[in-house]
């Protein structure tokens, strides 16, 4: 009988993922749930042949160059990979996969989530009847934005984006997109493609992140990016933190350009900003788009269907590198 390939999973996944795991490879699991440090990911590398890492463990350049040969595939529970160096990664030679379409539903319900509580003001609400200082009404209390019939600014107009722009349909938004190039209209629907984000941006009074962190993307919404935008409008990310300058993004909600805004993410995780916590116009959230049982298993089986099919010799679905 064949030797079971040694896993590494990083951090607690389902428990029906577990299961199906112990199955077929030899694993190592973290009951604990702690992060570990890049010297202790380095050290684990020379015990196993695969690691099942999830967005907290960062496989930098200076990691994967220390890291033994005998990982041979990263099955990432998750569908960015920012925290991979994929071109260190590839020339080590080591196979990189992620878990797309799985968790498209899950996020962008955290994203309609995130739009109509910041727009609606309900972070603010729910505090003020929680600390029992909700002692008074008029029609001038509380008021919010409302969205529907408003346009909406889509970046990144992938899997997530494409099922937020689904949800928000029966608001009967007007839904404007930014892509690196149009999509088909089986794909688009009835959304507006713009060539560029700073033609999207002043047509746009809600906007909904859904591109991947990259180089090119850090800092996306800067301070001139947010100035283009019509006064009043509410921002919402559900991607990865470093798409916004959250210093830019304090100042615009400090001022008013912008009403508010939605976040499930933040430039430092975990922690988020604290100047941002000051502000009553933002509502938050710890970075729980996919966080769903549902979502979980799918992600977690969708990295066990990757190191199956390499182990079995067979090109894995989700393969980067």
């Amino acid at each position: 009988m064949a030797e079971k390939p040694t896993l590494w999973i990083t951090r607690k996944l389902s428990e029906a993922t577990e299961t199906r795991a112990a199955q077929d490879y030899d694993v190592q699991l973290n009951p604990e749930d702690r992060v570990f440090s890049a010297d202790e990911i380095i050290a684990k590398s020379h015990e196993v042949d695969a690691i099942l890492p999830c967005h907290s463990e960062i496989f930098s350049a200076d990691v994967v160059a220390r890291m033994s040969d005998r990982v041979k595939i990263i099955a990432n529970h998750s569908v960015g990979v920012d925290h991979c160096d994929l071109a260190a990664l590839k020339a080590k030679g080591v196979v990189v996969t992620n878990t797309p379409d799985v968790l498209s539903d899950a996020t962008a319900e955290i994203a309609l989530l995130l739009m109509l509580a910041a727009a609606r003001r309900a972070g603010e609400g729910d505090r003020l009847v929680r600390a029992g200082l909700w002692d008074s009404w008029s029609p001038a209390f509380m008021v919010g934005t409302q969205m529907t019939g408003k346009r909406l600014g889509i970046v990144g107009l992938g899997r997530v984006g494409r099922a937020f722009a689904k949800l928000v349909q029966g608001f009967g938004m007007e839904i404007h997109y930014y892509n690196r190039k149009p999509l088909p209209q089986e794909q688009a629907g009835d959304a507006v493609y713009h060539a560029t984000i700073e033609d999207l941006l002043p047509q746009c009074q809600f906007v909904s992140l859904h591109c991947p962190a990259t180089p090119e993307t850090f800092n996306l919404m800067n301070k001139e990016r947010l100035a283009l935008l019509p006064d009043g409008a509410v921002l919402v990310n559900t991607a990865r933190g470093t798409l916004i300058d959250e210093s830019a993004l304090i100042d615009a909600l400090r001022s008013g350009k912008l009403a508010a805004a939605g976040l499930d993410v933040f430039h430092t995780e975990p922690g988020g900003n604290p100047e941002l916590a000051k502000l009553d116009n933002v509502f938050m959230l710890p970075h729980i788009g996919s966080a769903t049982r549902e979502t979980r298993d799918a992600m977690g089986f969708r990295a066990l269907d990757n190191l199956d099919a390499f182990f079995a010799g067979q090109e894995p679905r989700d393969r980067l590198v």
